[in-house]
Formats: C-alpha cells, structure tokens, sequence
C-alpha cells in the first residue's frame, strides 16, 4: 500500500505513547532536509510508561522494523513507510507514525 516515507525528523510512538527515535538514518537520501530512514534502522523507545513485570510486559525498550517499502530503497535496502510493520521489545506492540512529511510517498 503506498505511503508518505518517514525520515529522522518523523513523529513515531509506541503502542503506549512513549517517544522513539531511529538510532542510524541513511544519510545519503534526505527528506524535507533530513534523513530517510531503512528498514535495518533500529528505533529507541523512551518514556514509555507501561509498568514492568509482573505488573505488565513494558515498558518498551527498541523496535525494529520488520516490513518495509517494496519498490523503493535507499543504498539497497527498503525505506520505511507510515504503514510499515514494526515490533517492540519486550512487549511485541507495533510502532506508530504520527506525524511525518506527506511530499514523498513510496510503495
């Protein structure tokens, strides 16, 4: 399904509304002046306010992308999409963009 791309400057939460950022965008390939983000980049979460065990799994920790775009990639590896599939651990939720540019969509 095509979608705007996310880049570094990109709004992405958890599924518990804590902050995650890409550890290491592509920065050969910008948008809106920032760089794209791969499938291989691996996001930090913080601020993720599930309790941890035994209360509850979280919080949530990293994630990493799992599906990425199918016809469009940065230095050979897929970009990442706003309805791209993502996983967070400990908890297994998925991660949600945002906010994001809307001038640069990919499938």
């Amino acid at each position: 399904m095509p979608g705007p791309l996310l880049h570094q400057g990109a709004t992405v939460i958890c599924a518990h509304a804590g902050q995650a950022q890409p550890t290491v965008p592509f920065p050969r390939v910008r948008l809106g002046g920032q760089p794209v983000v791969t499938v291989s980049t691996m996001y930090t979460v913080s601020a993720c306010p599930l309790p941890p065990p035994p209360a509850a799994t979280g919080p949530c920790v990293t994630a990493q992308w799992i599906v990425g775009a199918l016809r469009v990639r940065a230095g050979g590896t897929p970009v990442l999409l706003t309805d791209s599939t993502s996983l967070c651990v400990p908890t297994a939720t998925p991660l949600t963009p945002v906010v994001t540019q809307v001038r640069v969509r990919g499938q």
